[in-house]
């Protein structure tokens, strides 16, 4: 025998019917906090220190990267298959 039951009802309806409780308040709250965190860190740091974070030997380490990207790509094909 086989049944099936279909039960059609909203995210906030189906929490409520299985006595879940409401997240929402709290993940705005935390989400809310976030945002003010981030905000607070944009406003301390600089467009020159976000380059030294990401690049910190400078545009040498840019230019290393460049080079190192062209000679893999470029160079023969050394993945064991025929052209």
């Amino acid at each position: 025998m086989k049944v099936k039951i279909n039960v059609e009802c909203t995210p906030e309806e189906a929490r409520a019917f299985l006595g879940l409780p409401d997240v929402a308040p709290m993940q705005k709250e935390m989400l809310d906090g976030f945002q003010g965190q981030m905000e607070k860190a944009a406003k301390a740091m600089n467009p020159e220190d976000i380059m030294k974070t990401i690049f910190p030997t400078g545009t040498d380490g840019l230019a290393d990267m460049q080079k190192a990207f062209w000679s893999t790509f470029s160079g023969p094909n050394t993945s064991g298959k025929k052209k």
